[in-house]
């Protein structure tokens, strides 16, 4: 049995060492990563799943950002899932909790890139991010959005920007 609850300070060490066997060192080159940079996670949405043991086997965060001109949205990842426990639905549940939360906080749109097919099954789509782009280089069919509200990114332009607080307990702002 998995347990999803939210993250502690004390998962830090264990969830980076599972998104480094995950990712690598080539996740801190990430576009995405610009966005997640010297930031903590929204408030409320980082979430670890727990073995039955209580070992860190999986993590996914969500972070503030604006959306160009859709305004606020959330920035999803990295998810990840630790290898010997991958094809168990835990990423699905993370997942579904996730965005769960999210709603129930007020949240109207999640941005990502991500592996499409993967992500659609969750209503991700690259429909709605056609005219966004990021600060970088970025697979285009990798970069989707989902509507937690309906509506939410109709019409959304532009740049895809850092918000939310800082690391060092600032906040960005807007123009960031």
């Amino acid at each position: 049995m998995v347990t999803i609850r939210n993250e502690i300070p004390s998962d830090a060490a264990s969830r980076e060492r599972l998104l480094d066997k995950a990712f690598g060192v080539a996740r801190f080159r990430k576009t995405s990563e610009r966005l997640r940079e010297g930031r903590l996670p929204a408030e409320g949405l980082a979430f670890t799943a727990l073995s039955e043991k209580g070992k860190v086997i999986g993590t996914v965060r969500l972070w503030h950002i604006i959306a160009g001109s859709a305004g606020p949205s959330l920035l999803l990842g990295p998810l990840a899932v630790d290898c010997c426990h991958q094809n168990k639905g835990i990423g699905k549940q993370l997942m579904d909790h996730a965005l769960a939360t999210a709603r129930v906080l007020g949240h109207d749109s999640v941005l990502l890139v991500g592996d499409a097919p993967y992500y659609a099954r969750f209503g991700f789509s690259e429909t709605h991010t056609q005219s966004l782009h990021l600060p970088g280089p970025v697979e285009r069919k990798r970069f989707l959005g989902l509507e937690l509200t309906p509506g939410a990114l109709d019409g959304a332009i532009g740049l895809v920007s850092a918000a939310g607080v800082l690391a060092s307990g600032g906040s960005l702002s807007r123009a960031a």
